[in-house]
């Protein structure tokens, strides 16, 4: 298993507000790219959001995108 793909999105954009994930503008939304591990995902959305930390309303998220190609964790599509 040490060989699986935990397939990983990192992305970011300006919040509306910062009561709720609603993006302003999303055709300047920032794919950061797709990371084959939790710990490199980590890396560099901390990266980006270091990059970014003057600007409140701009937010980046990590989305598991493993549990999206295989909801019920059995290895199959």
């Amino acid at each position: 298993m040490s060989d699986q793909q935990l397939l990983h999105l990192v992305f970011g954009g300006e919040l509306e507000n910062l009561e709720e994930v609603k993006f302003r503008d999303l055709d300047k939304l920032d794919i950061v790219g797709v990371y084959p591990n939790y710990a490199a995902a980590e890396k560099a959305w901390r990266a980006k959001a270091q990059q970014t930390v003057d600007n409140a309303h701009m937010r980046y998220f990590i989305v598991h995108m493993h549990k999206l190609l295989d909801p019920d964790g059995d290895g199959k599509f």
